[in-house]
């Protein structure tokens, strides 16, 4: 049985969004690197997506649960708090959607990506595009670009010894499927084999009880765990982009994305995602860069 929990509110930022539109990028990077046939108001009015939904006359929007500050708050995505929630109705706005019409339904990380049909209209859920998750679900353009960063426990090693031979020497932990864990294998290549757990939870868990010396995750969220969910961690530093973002998830080849796409590029025009950022995430952001 599916989990729906019908939005009651959004925040009043979404309500100051502008509803101007443009042409925008197919591609699935953040700046818009191939282009796609321009987009008319028309073709994407509420009324006109309406085929393209999963419900029709409401957007129904994925999540996993449990979820966590800064990208929701107070576990509740229906409350449009955090980053990723308010981006969910602001987009909802831009397609022409009230915040009652929003429906959230929960989707586990680790089969968002998986291939077959989805029950939900587009998942926000900190969900990095790669090529090899794009050849099963179809990604929207970025809606926030990413950098990695390393949690551990204040006085362990890594804390203090982290140049890039040091990197290797430790035992990591991540979640399965996740992007954290693949920088720790192709990018920090560790001696010792990584530890993979099925949830984010778990990982912290084995953090905290010393099975593991480190995790990786984006900032903000490593941010967070250090700052407010984990007793004696910090957030040790962070790595280069390598070009990460995440991006919403569709179903393979929904054309909903098209008009998705055209609304992410109108809230980065008239500052929305920027104002967003600086209000759910930027305390989260300046921390030292490290070589992996």
């Amino acid at each position: 049985m599916r989990r729906i929990i019908v939005a009651a509110a959004a925040t009043t930022l979404i309500g100051s969004v502008v509803a101007a539109c443009g042409t925008t990028s197919s591609s699935p990077g953040g700046s818009g690197s191939g282009s796609s046939p321009a987009v008319s108001a028309a073709s994407c009015s509420n009324a006109s997506i309406q085929k393209d939904l999963y419900t029709k006359g409401v957007l129904t929007v994925a999540t996993d649960n449990p979820v966590y500050t800064p990208w929701f708050e107070k576990n509740k995505p229906s409350n449009g708090q955090g980053y990723e929630s308010a981006v969910a109705y602001a987009i909802a706005h831009q397609l022409g959607f009230k915040p009652s019409q929003v429906v959230w339904v929960t989707e586990p990380f680790s089969s968002s990506y998986a291939p077959g049909t989805k029950k939900f209209d587009f998942d926000i859920n900190e969900i990095s595009y790669t090529p090899q998750r794009a050849q099963a679900v179809t990604f929207s353009n970025s809606y926030y670009d990413v950098q990695q960063a390393i949690v551990a426990l204040k006085g362990s090693p890594i804390v203090t010894h982290h140049a890039a031979a040091d990197l290797k020497k430790y035992l990591y932990g991540d979640q399965v499927g996740t992007t954290g864990l693949t920088y720790i294998t192709n990018n920090i290549q560790p001696t010792q084999q990584p530890r993979v757990f099925d949830t984010l939870s778990e990982v912290s868990a084995a953090l905290e009880a010393h099975r593991i010396d480190a995790l990786i995750t984006d900032t903000p969220t490593a941010q967070y765990m250090a700052s407010a969910q984990l007793k004696h961690a910090v957030l040790v530093a962070q790595f280069p982009s390598v070009g990460e973002h995440y991006g919403l998830l569709f179903h393979l080849g929904n054309p909903l994305v098209t008009c998705v796409n055209k609304a992410i590029a109108t809230l980065k025009a008239n500052g929305t995602l920027a104002a967003l950022q600086k209000k759910y995430l930027q305390i989260y952001l300046t921390f030292p860069t490290i070589q992996p």
